[in-house]
């Protein structure tokens, strides 16, 4: 077994501060920063002056809080133009949309974080919508549980942290409660979140089989007022028709190569 690659102290410090303020948007201080990472405020100083002048953190008009800059975007504009499964699900994220009059997102598992990688807004929704890049606990949604049950009850248990993220009053802190909301994902063939993210609104979501396991997942939103039983139905047939679409196209991409 190859031993493993040890890390350059800078570059993970670099990777670690950038993590940071991508989970934390908005100004900081250089000595809220010292304090919520620990480097020597010395060198973080100086890492952070870097970043600046390339470009990948900015300051206020003080020059004494710093935040996400420019750069990062590009980069992430970047990874979701030339993400193959973002063009995959592309047309048929445009149909799941239209079908349903309502707004439905793609999303990624990165560790026990949901990401989302794109979406399209409800036609009910009058104001500018798009969560891209933005991260969420993947027991809170119906895409992440949609994922991770995809995964048996011992896989999930070592993706699980200490303790189970609570965002409203609905969401399942519990890990054996979320086995079994797992278990009721795996019987009736999609995922849903029950106001567990976001009060007022609920969520359905099914997993991509594109990849081995799945890591993808697409999701329809609907606010409570508009959901009845049959709707759900309704809601659940179509995204399960979406998803078909998707792996059709990843199954002829794979025969053209």
């Amino acid at each position: 077994m190859a031993e493993p690659v040890p890390h350059v102290k800078s570059a993970l410090r670099t990777v670690e501060l950038l993590d940071f303020f991508a989970q934390y948007p908005g100004l900081h201080s250089l000595t809220d920063l010292q304090g919520k990472l620990g480097y020597p405020k010395s060198s973080l100083h100086a890492l952070l002056r870097t970043l600046v002048d390339l470009g990948w953190i900015e300051t206020d008009v003080t020059g004494t809080l710093y935040r996400i800059g420019m750069r990062a975007l590009l980069v992430g504009a970047t990874y979701i133009d030339g993400d193959p499964v973002v063009q995959l699900a592309h047309d048929a994220l445009d149909w799941l949309a239209e079908v349903t009059g309502e707004t439905v997102h793609l999303a990624r598992l990165d560790h026990f974080d949901i990401v989302y990688l794109a979406t399209r807004a409800s036609r009910h929704y009058l104001r500018p919508f798009s969560r891209v890049g933005r991260r969420l606990p993947a027991s809170t949604t119906s895409l992440g549980k949609a994922i991770l049950a995809s995964r048996d009850d011992d896989e999930v248990r070592a993706i699980l942290p200490a303790e189970l993220p609570s965002l409203t009053a609905h969401t399942i802190v519990d890990a054996e409660e979320l086995l079994v909301d797992l278990h009721r994902v795996r019987k009736q063939g999609y995922a849903v979140d029950r106001e567990e993210n976001t009060e007022g609104l609920r969520c359905f979501g099914v997993a991509l089989h594109i990849s081995d396991p799945p890591r993808d997942a697409i999701s329809c939103s609907v606010p409570i007022p508009r959901l009845t039983p049959e709707r759900e139905k309704e809601i659940a047939s179509c995204l399960l028709e979406a998803r078909e679409r998707i792996e059709r196209s990843a199954m002829r991409q794979r025969r053209a190569y």
